[in-house]
């Protein structure tokens, strides 16, 4: 897929909902080429590298984030309405990630009076989701964070042009392509690899370590029941699973829907 450039300076802004600002850090943690790549593009809003902002058109807008409150959804709506392109980048942006763990599970009031001892929702809050649930999003950069590698490519195809390339197959894959062992079947650990979309090298795995899903669940491809399946057999029980499942992945329709209620902490069954 690609996109027409109306400006040979790409006008971009990077906007940030409710997160932790990590994939913002992502993209200045580019260092040596972050200078140089950035003045491919003429850059209107970058909150976490300058307090200027310009409200003006963009041909590109980056937002990370999820849409939490009646406020996130209002900036959004504003940022879709003026920008040509809209890349979602990072987790909360692309599903909602840890905000959206306890969504089908308990209510908004139900939070409210856990967390703030009232049960009126003061604070607009909305099930947390991504952005893609409320405007259309040309493209996805997962993570929790996003890989700086990443990043820079997809910056480099985008200002050719084109589309940035996310993998469509599992974790799985790269560690075949490493050579490592799988953590599932040699040590019983609860690897949710097979599920969650590569990118990350298979970073965990190779240092023996069991993936745990920071780069959320392949699109159209997550077979959660067959991962319930898969880690029931090693000994973990429903309760331990599903949560692990739900913490970065929570809102995708596979995930969302495993179980009912469940409490956050869960034991493996010896």
């Amino acid at each position: 897929m690609t996109w027409i450039i109306k400006n040979e300076k790409p006008k971009i802004g990077v906007f940030s909902l409710t997160g932790c600002a990590g994939d913002q850090l992502m993209i200045l943690n580019l260092e040596d080429t972050l200078i140089e790549l950035l003045a491919k593009f003429d850059i209107k809003s970058f909150q976490e590298a300058s307090s200027y902002s310009e409200n003006t058109k963009l041909d590109i807008a980056f937002i990370e984030g999820s849409v939490s409150t009646d406020h996130d959804l209002k900036i959004l709506k504003n940022i879709r309405e003026n920008s040509s392109l809209l890349v979602a980048i990072g987790d909360c942006a692309i599903n909602g990630c840890v905000q959206a763990m306890r969504n089908n599970q308990t209510s908004i009031a139900e939070r409210m009076l856990d967390v703030y001892g009232v049960k009126d929702n003061v604070y607009n809050a909305l099930e947390p989701k991504g952005v893609g649930e409320y405007v259309k999003v040309d493209a996805e950069i997962p993570g929790c964070p996003i890989e700086k590698e990443e990043v820079f490519n997809a910056f480099i195809s985008l200002l050719n042009g084109d589309m940035p390339l996310i993998p469509d197959y599992p974790v799985c894959v790269e560690c075949k392509l490493n050579g490592y062992p799988c953590v599932i079947i040699e040590e019983s650990k609860p690897c949710l690899g097979p599920i969650i979309t590569a990118g990350c090298d298979a970073r965990c795995p190779g240092l023996g370590l069991d993936c745990i899903g920071c780069r959320g669940a392949i699109r159209g491809e997550t077979n959660a029941k067959a991962e319930l399946e898969t880690l029931r057999k090693r000994g973990y029980n429903d309760k331990y699973i599903i949560n692990r499942l739900r913490f970065f992945a929570g809102n995708f329709e596979d995930i969302k829907n495993l179980g009912v209620r469940e409490a956050s902490k869960g034991e493996r069954d010896e």
